[in-house]
């Protein structure tokens, strides 16, 4: 695999130069849509603890798994955070969750609507917790409804939510994209609403009001809803003209000329020549000043009437020249243009590279350290992508960490039972606690 064009991987930023430095989540959540909103959270400084399930963990760790035990669809969809193995179907996992509840700001989850609460971690025991804690809650149909027991994955949401009836050719089934674009939708919405929370809680207490309760007020995302969000004027247009919007392929309804293009030797490119005056330079381009100063296509509306007879103009032309020379006319002629990337593409583009937005980072892979190139963080902050400390951790990895250093609480691993075999379990406890009261407090100074 090549690495040319990207950057190297580079140290971690001062953690409290991140925007989000400072900010604990507790993440309760499986699969795409709610890791996706705790890892923007932790691409930007917050300390993400995700709490998987003993043994199995998150079972996106099995998804697209080539070798080892982890894929690198789990190593990029939870980066920068740290993994904790604890059981929520047990009294003594369910009471870690809510002393590390006590001492965090956010609760990210996505189980199926009342999973939580038949656990015992209902609204009322998070706010016992933590009164100001943020929870930000992610389901296939929102927390209310007739639909909000019912499960469902992103796949039935895009459905629901309007885009599937839109992406493909017209003379076949709805397609879908081949990524998990509502979960990922869904996510960017979740974290949203955590970083609008967090700020109406500061606000709230600079204001010397109560920050809301977790019973009062959560972020509630539902899957289809979030989808539906992106679905531009579907329904305005329908409401207002009764246009039911169809399937156009690599078109945009009411929108020509914008499509993809085959070039000699077999690779495409997608050219956006819509705009009236574009258009005019587009036509120039490729050599049809009659199509430029024809009246019938001088506005958008009369360009989408005759699209088809604009496309096979444009094919004749890029059909006979390579990508990189189409793609040469079009910038000088400032004409939007691209080509249409694979993963080696990406890999070995110079704009990618400029803004560190591939970066290599060591993974171990099936006992065998090697650097994968991951995407960066987004957006850029002065200048370059912020560098991404590590990729997805392994299962349990910090469950050490988080559950006897920051709450005291034995985790069962062997350092763990050595001191409680040759201290006793008391003095254990008590040494474990007093330290973390101690870092509490030089927290809260801080």
């Amino acid at each position: 695999m090549s690495s040319e064009g990207t950057t190297p991987h580079r140290s971690r930023v001062p953690a409290d130069t991140l925007p989000l430095a400072g900010v604990r989540v507790v993440e309760l959540g499986n699969f795409i849509a709610a890791p996706t909103a705790g890892r923007l959270l932790a691409d930007f400084g917050a300390e993400v603890i995700k709490v998987e399930r003993p043994r199995t963990g998150d079972e996106l760790r099995n998804w697209r798994l080539f070798a080892g035990d982890t894929s690198m669809l789990y190593r990029t969809i939870n980066r920068n955070k740290k993994s904790v193995e604890l059981d929520l179907r047990t009294d003594d996992g369910r009471a870690s969750v809510l002393e590390l509840v006590s001492c965090s700001d956010v609760l990210i989850e996505n189980f199926r609507p009342g999973t939580l609460d038949k656990w015992g971690l209902t609204p009322q025991a998070l706010t016992t917790a933590n009164p100001e804690l943020v929870v930000a809650r992610v389901s296939a149909f929102g927390q209310t409804g007739p639909l909000a027991a019912r499960p469902g994955f992103a796949a039935v949401a895009e459905a629901f939510g309007g885009m599937r009836e839109l992406v493909g050719d017209p003379d076949r089934p709805p397609s879908r994209v081949g990524v998990s674009i509502g979960d990922s939708i869904a996510g960017l919405y979740a974290a949203f609403g955590v970083v609008m929370s967090l700020l109406d809680r500061g606000n709230r207490k600079n204001q010397g009001r109560r920050p809301w309760t977790p019973v009062e007020r959560h972020v509630d995302v539902a899957l289809h809803e979030a989808v539906f969000s992106m679905m531009e004027s579907l329904v305005p247009d329908y409401s207002a003209h009764g246009v039911l919007r169809e399937r156009t392929g690599g078109r945009m309804q009411g929108i020509a000329p914008s499509n993809a293009y085959v070039c000699a030797g077999g690779d495409s490119v997608v050219i956006a020549g819509n705009g009236d005056s574009i258009f005019a330079r587009y036509m120039e381009t490729i050599g049809r000043p009659d199509l430029r100063d024809d009246p019938g296509l001088a506005t958008n509306d009369g360009r989408w009437a005759r699209r088809d007879e604009l496309d096979r103009a444009i094919e004749e032309w890029t059909s006979r020249r390579p990508r990189e020379e189409v793609l040469a006319a079009l910038a000088a002629a400032g004409v939007p243009a691209g080509p249409i990337h694979t993963a080696k593409d990406i890999v070995d583009d110079e704009q990618f590279a400029a803004r560190n937005m591939v970066q290599a980072l060591p993974v171990d892979i099936a006992g065998e350290t090697r650097d994968v190139l991951f995407p960066g963080i987004v957006p850029v902050l002065d200048h370059q992508s912020v560098p991404v400390s590590h990729p997805g951790p392994d299962l349990g990895e910090h469950t050490h960490e988080v559950l006897s250093e920051l709450l005291a609480r034995p985790c069962g691993c062997r350092a763990c039972l050595d001191a409680m075999a040759e201290l006793g379990d008391d003095v254990v406890h008590d040494a474990a606690r007093n330290d973390t009261a101690a870092r509490r407090a030089r927290s809260a100074r801080t």
